[in-house]
């Protein structure tokens, strides 16, 4: 079983977007969270929002999850703020989408540092803690480009099939720990990724909001199940 009290979360790249919604919604359910982000004033604007979605507190912290450093300054900050901590969600990732021709290494780096290495940083830094404390719940916010490559996303599509098969392994290595791991595709969502437009194709997209449901429903689900791997794409997307 997961250690009942308390339980708090860490949500990467939690400003904006998918991350924003999800911090929100396990606040709606009483659940302590830590937000991280690199900008400032994201993190500000993104505190004054989830606090006000429920009863669950909330501390926001800068920090970089290409650092493997900050990602155990995080950990730490957390347990020391609540007490300990359940669930980590990493959501952090950004979307550089060029030929690969035309885009520059630092280009690549980032997106593969940010979108894999991260989560590796932030696992490294959580496990020990979820090991000592008797269990824990991992979710990997992935992407469908992960299983369907497209031109101009070899590095986006690179760093998330590679999330997918660190997440298989993961997941391997940790159940008998008590610590569950799954990982979530969502196909297009209605937010303003890389650069993009939050209200172009909202009447088709997925909602940020639709994401976060599926984050709650699995925590939801018993110890003695494992949704794994999660799908959610638009039902009717545009054609």
């Amino acid at each position: 079983m997961m250690p009942s009290t308390p339980r708090a979360a860490i949500v990467t790249g939690g400003t904006r977007g998918i991350g924003l919604a999800i911090a929100s919604a396990l606040v709606a359910d009483g659940i302590n969270v830590t937000v991280t982000g690199r900008d400032a004033g994201h993190l500000s604007a993104a505190r004054a929002q989830i606090e006000g979605a429920g009863p669950g507190a909330v501390e926001t912290l800068c920090a970089d999850v290409r650092q493997y450093g900050e990602m155990e300054r995080v950990v730490a900050a957390t347990v020391a703020r609540f007490a300990g901590f359940d669930i980590l969600v990493n959501n952090a990732g950004v979307g550089v989408f060029a030929d690969v021709a035309d885009m520059t290494p630092a280009q690549w780096s980032d997106v593969v540092d940010t979108n894999l290495t991260g989560v590796f940083n932030a696992c490294r830094a959580a496990i020990p803690f979820f090991r000592q404390r008797g269990g824990g719940f991992i979710i990997n916010i992935s992407s469908l480009a992960g299983k369907n490559a497209f031109a101009g996303g070899a590095a986006y599509c690179a760093s998330k099939a590679g999330l997918n098969a660190f997440s298989e392994a993961l997941m391997q290595e940790l159940r008998y720990d008590n610590i569950r791991v799954s990982y979530v595709l969502p196909g297009s969502v209605a937010t303003g990724f890389s650069g993009g437009e939050a209200s172009r194709g909202a009447d088709w997209k997925i909602a940020p909001e639709d994401v976060a449901e599926v984050v709650r429903d699995l925590l939801r689900h018993h110890p003695r199940t494992l949704p794994s791997r999660v799908e959610i794409r638009p039902s009717k997307p545009r054609k």
